[in-house]
Order: C-alpha cells, then structure tokens, then sequence
C-alpha cells in the first residue's frame, strides 16, 4: 500500500520513461484521505466548504513527505529529483512561505533540482498547493 494519496482521477501516481521517473500532480491530503473530505493536514472546512482553519506550512511538510513517499516507491529519492514545477493558488500569501521551507527541505541537496513556481487560481480539491516533479532513478 502506498504511503502517498491515491490520484484524484484516472492518472498513475508516477510513470517512468526515458530513464526518468515522472510524477503526476502531487498535493497534500493524506494517504488514505478521500477527495471528498479535507484530508489535508492544517485544514478543516465548515459544512459550506468555507475554511475554519488553514494552515499553509503544514501543506508544505506534506506535499513534500507525498512527492518522497512516492519517489521511494519508484526506486528514486529525494536527491534525485531534477525538475519541480510549485503550482500555487495564492502566490502573495504564501510563496515567502514556500520559498523558506523549501530551502530547509534542499539545504543539503547538490546539484539542485531546477524550479519553476506558478500561481494558479484553484485546484480540483480544497488544496493550496501541488508539485510536479521529474527524477532520475537511484544508481
């Protein structure tokens, strides 16, 4: 059983080809959570889906906790990875977050993966973040 959430649609968690490991959109929820209940660490919604509570450095910690568990499933790691794309739904308010916890979670990473963020105005569930990621595989 995976340590990561199950897709969210009809895609695999990742794929591999051309020696590269390919994630598919990675978000927060945690493993075993549904699309239909928050599931995401940080986040509870009153009965109208309206945030109570939102918390935006512990979706950080989980993405990052899905992108590995997923990595290690697929003979990759951490160190491996070579490309991120951030896909974040409110770029003012929380991209100097993103960017500190980041650093912290590469600090000791070299060479380091290639990043590009981008500011999206929603994802298909209540989420605030999502990565993209490509790895090579472990030697």
């Amino acid at each position: 059983m995976s340590k990561a959430p199950k897709p969210v649609g009809s895609y695999p968690l990742a794929r591999k080809a051309g020696g590269l490991l390919f994630l598919s959109g990675v978000g927060p929820r945690i493993a075993g959570s549904d699309q239909h209940d928050s599931g995401v660490p940080g986040l509870s919604l009153d009965h109208n889906g309206n945030f109570k509570e939102f918390d935006f450095a512990a979706q950080v910690h989980s993405v990052f906790a899905n992108v590995k568990a997923i990595l290690e499933e697929n003979g990759s790691s951490w160190e491996k990875l070579v490309d991120i794309q951030v896909f974040l739904v409110d770029m003012k308010r929380d991209f100097h977050t993103f960017n500190r916890i980041y650093a912290e979670y590469f600090a000791d990473v070299d060479p380091k993966p290639c990043r590009t963020t981008i500011a999206i105005n929603a994802l298909p569930t209540p989420i605030a973040i999502e990565l993209k990621c490509v790895a090579e595989p472990n030697d």
